[in-house]
């Protein structure tokens, strides 16, 4: 690469980022873009979160919700059904990731459920229910349930692209 005016970078195209409270002459001095007086000129001057100038809040305002009981964090199983598993070959181990690279989940936790008729011998690794398992058993497969299999990183990103 030759050098030439155009090839030249300037020294000025990275703005520098402006300090403020450092006198006139720095271009942000006196009241440092602050004002004068009041709270939130000075130090830790912040206002609470939901504060709004005394009046009752929305938050207080608005009821609780009475009854609603315990929610747990725990995600509710996503379930697929026994048909959608004819995408398989014959003899395959269907598992968790399994399902996740054919697309007919994004995420665990997963549970196969009866609908529908099942035309291959699989080996399934996920949880079922019974109709699903009678199902698969019906149609020579076999059913082993695995608790809470994890889900890669690498696999997700795999999947996406």
């Amino acid at each position: 690469m030759s050098l030439s005016l155009h090839n030249l970078k300037s020294h000025f195209s990275k703005k520098k980022r402006m300090r403020i409270g450092r006198g006139n002459s720095a271009g942000k001095g006196t009241y440092a873009g602050k004002g004068i007086k009041g709270q939130k000129a000075r130090s830790g001057g912040s206002i609470a979160p939901g504060f709004e100038g005394g009046r009752t809040t929305i938050i207080t305002q608005t009821p609780k919700a009475r009854g609603k009981g315990f929610i747990s964090g725990r995600v509710a199983s996503r379930g697929i059904n026994v048909e959608r598993l004819n995408i398989f070959s014959d003899g395959e181990v269907v598992s968790l990731r399994k399902l996740v690279k054919a697309g007919l989940v994004k995420h665990g936790p997963v549970r196969i459920l009866s609908n529908g008729d099942l035309k291959k011998k699989l080996q399934v690794q996920v949880s079922a229910s019974p109709q699903a398992i009678k199902k698969i058993e019906d149609a020579g497969g076999s059913v082993k349930v695995k608790i809470k299999e994890k889900i890669d990183k690498s696999v997700k990103e795999n999947v996406k692209n």
